[in-house]
């Protein structure tokens, strides 16, 4: 090793070696520092080759202990890393591995199914517009435009995902989502509603029974009922602790009778989950065992038994009058007011039919007490 020689800025100093390119020599610069207890040795540049100065270094190296600066070495892995070919499935195996997904096997499915045929070998810079119309129209033979959103939503997530890691270059052009209109609600009149229940009653299966009923007590999400443990439910303070509601902050909503009878007569497990899958697993899918609900109760075209039921459960609160939008906002887990307000018509009736009965009460005060007048 060569001989070190100090400079006067502290932590720099620099070793003499060959020119490379012409006669003589020159200085190598190098900097030292300690960060998070360790010392670390770091050569930043040659005399002529990279114009390296004294001064340069100190910068350099005050930059290296601020944590704004990568070091030579980390700036050419990262140069290594951004010239090897990054495929859509190079990168959808490392989104897959990374990211903790309670839906990753819709997610899955849909990449499979939608993306991985034609834009599977391809980087994201080579996809082209064309390639989305393709898959658009491909997806529009059998999707609603909500999942045809969903399916170019997660395909902007894997690419953006690598470009958040330096993995690879961005496409050169926006997706376009498609247009959905999310303001739909799914209702039941109660007659439906008793026979769905009579329905789930009568199922064999009585965590399809447990899944169905608290869908409509509580209103949560069938990734919440799926993702629910045992330790989620607070008996003694009477809560129920839903983890990352949608993407959310976790919440806590309360649990009303019905729901603690439907949980205390269930059957508990080794599993931590309430309602677990195979070998006590999260359950991913139930799919099959509403379906079978389905044919037996003549449900309304379009109602989805559990997502519509978390409909009946807010409907049946709105129109109520008795619960204002805020609280009804909190009690479904939403993060913005905007989702709530699609129920704001059924509050708006039920409070103008409480304006109707106010005034029919007074005119038949008046009419009473004219009655009187004129029988004086």
């Amino acid at each position: 090793m060569t001989k070190r020689f100090k400079t006067q800025y502290p932590g720099v100093f620099y070793r003499e070696v060959e020119r490379i390119g012409g006669k003589g020599k020159e200085r190598v610069y190098y900097i030292i520092f300690k960060k998070d207890g360790k010392v670390f040795e770091e050569k930043v540049g040659r005399q002529y080759a990279d114009a390296m100065t004294p001064a340069k270094a100190a910068r350099i190296r005050g930059e290296r202990i601020e944590g704004k600066r990568q070091s030579r070495k980390e700036i050419r892995e990262q140069a290594k890393v951004i010239t090897e070919k990054w495929t859509l499935n190079k990168l959808w195996t490392e989104f897959e591995e990374k990211k903790d997904l309670t839906t990753m096997s819709i997610e899955r499915s849909r990449y499979r199914k939608y993306l991985e045929p034609s834009l599977g070998d391809k980087e994201p810079k080579e996809i082209l517009p064309f390639d989305i119309d393709r898959i658009r129209l491909k997806a529009m033979k059998g999707l609603a435009p909500q999942s045809i959103k969903l399916t170019l939503s997660l395909l902007r997530r894997i690419v953006n995902y690598g470009v958040k890691q330096q993995l690879c270059e961005p496409m050169t052009f926006k997706i376009e989502m498609p247009h959905v209109d999310n303001i739909t609600t799914e209702d039941l009149n109660p007659e439906q509603i008793n026979k769905l229940l009579q329905a789930i009653d009568e199922d064999p299966h009585p965590e399809l029974a447990a899944i169905m009923k608290i869908a409509l007590y509580t209103g949560m999400r069938r990734g919440e009922l799926l993702n629910l443990q045992w330790q989620d439910v607070d008996f003694q303070r009477g809560f129920i602790f839903i983890r990352s509601p949608k993407g959310g902050k976790s919440v806590s909503i309360p649990m009303n009778d019905s729901t603690r009878d439907v949980f205390e007569d269930l059957s508990k497990t080794e599993s931590a989950y309430v309602f677990p899958g195979r070998k006590g697993k999260r359950r991913y899918d139930v799919k099959r065992l509403i379906d079978r609900i389905r044919e037996k109760v003549d449900l309304p075209p379009g109602f989805r038994p559990l997502h519509g039921l978390r409909h009946v459960y807010a409907s049946m609160l709105a129109s109520s009058g008795e619960v204002d939008l805020y609280t009804l906002q909190r009690l479904l887990t939403h993060k913005s007011p905007i989702m709530t307000q699609r129920y704001a018509h059924l509050r708006d009736e039920s409070l103008r039919r409480a304006s109707n009965l106010a005034g029919e009460l007074v005119k038949k005060a008046l009419q009473k007490k004219g009655e009187e007048v004129s029988g004086g």
